[in-house]
């Protein structure tokens, strides 16, 4: 790279609402490296959480690190030893990283059972997507198509949780299953394309209005208000009138919200496969533990994924012209305008997506 940079700008969480723009040295590359020019970076609801102290996922306790997982970039320096990246690759790559060494992964594990796990965006020993450049090992590193527009490199990240958490979990639906989606944020309109792909009926519960509209372009043939079924039984009961009595049979929980997490076994219908996606790190949820034994429940977390980049951007490329990922995005802002980016991120009644970007 002619005139590669020796220094730039990335934004370090100190701790909770303490979030700064500062210079770091960029090293020189190790054999198996990408430097990576950051294009655009979406915030999600996790870096938010973190953000303000709710979530102990982001791990500020062991020092400042660099927030940002959903971005997307351009190789502009590979090492020696690179083979599948070219210098000019739109790039975008892995939130979770194992290591493929200890006992956890040599048995096969998914990634997020390695016991040297890495995590880009929430950890001081891995690189985050708040910053200018990035550092990242070529085997976490995936090349998409030059045409994509950043809207879509950024929810490659983010449609990867939705798509693991439908395929992944073995929730597995097809045209049979009536699917419940809890949380229409852009996880659960991540989600809910997969299953309307796989010709599920597929409705998406959420109190917010604006959010419910969204969910019915992407892939919902109804949605539900959950903020009008707050009486005991009375969301269950909706759900049943919705699926012939039976209630759902296929649930993906991508609220991450409390109420949504709990609500998930009154609604499950008898035998029901479940996707846990969207909880945080460090919170305790009361949960009436019972019906799962009594419905027989088949429930299953989403914590990372394994190889599975590369299906998503097929499964991307397949119906990326049926869907608008562009209008997911609601509020884009200068990497400088951090600041105000994350006060807006903060407001999910109003913000869809937030999307950072990048000076060329």
């Amino acid at each position: 790279m002619t005139n590669r940079p020796t220094k730039c700008k990335a934004a370090f969480m100190h701790g909770p609402f303490d979030l700064r723009i500062e210079e770091l040295e960029l090293p020189p590359l190790k054999p198996n490296q990408v430097l990576i020019k950051l294009r655009a970076c979406g915030i999600c609801q996790s870096d938010v959480e973190c953000f303000e102290g709710l979530s102990a996922e982001g791990r500020y306790d062991l020092g400042p690190y660099t927030p940002g997982h959903e971005w997307v970039g351009t190789a502009v320096e590979v090492g020696s030893d690179c083979t599948s990246v070219k210098v000019g690759n739109k790039v975008v790559g892995d939130c979770v990283l194992p290591c493929h060494q200890c006992a956890n992964c040599k048995d096969g594990k998914m990634s997020s059972a390695c016991l040297n796990m890495r995590e880009v965006g929430f950890r001081p020993d891995s690189p985050g997507g708040f910053g200018e450049y990035m550092i990242l090992e070529e085997a976490y590193t995936h090349v998409i198509p030059d045409d994509w527009s950043d809207e879509i490199g950024i929810f490659v990240e983010n449609f990867n949780v939705g798509y693991w958490g439908v395929w992944g979990n073995g929730c597995n639906p097809d045209a049979s299953d009536d699917c419940a989606i809890i949380g229409g944020g852009p996880i659960g309109c991540s989600a809910a394309m997969v299953c309307a792909t796989s010709g599920a009926n597929v409705i998406v519960i959420d109190p917010v209005e604006s959010r419910r509209e969204n969910a019915l372009k992407y892939g919902a043939n109804v949605t539900v208000d959950s903020s009008k079924f707050t009486e005991p039984g009375a969301l269950e009961a909706e759900l049943k009138r919705l699926t012939n009595g039976r209630g759902p049979s296929v649930i993906i929980e991508c609220s991450g919200n409390d109420n949504g997490i709990a609500s998930l076994f009154d609604i499950a219908g008898h035998s029901a496969r479940v996707g846990v996606v969207g909880h945080s790190i460090g919170r305790k949820v009361p949960v009436e533990i019972g019906k799962t034994i009594w419905k027989t429940l088949h429930i299953a977390g989403s914590g990372g994924t394994t190889n599975w980049f590369p299906r998503t951007i097929r499964f991307m490329s397949k119906i990326k012209d049926k869907y608008d990922f562009k209008a997911l995005v609601s509020h884009y802002y200068k990497f400088e305008d951090l600041d105000e980016a994350m006060k807006m991120a903060q407001n999910k009644a109003v913000a869809r997506k937030v999307m950072l970007t990048f000076d060329d």
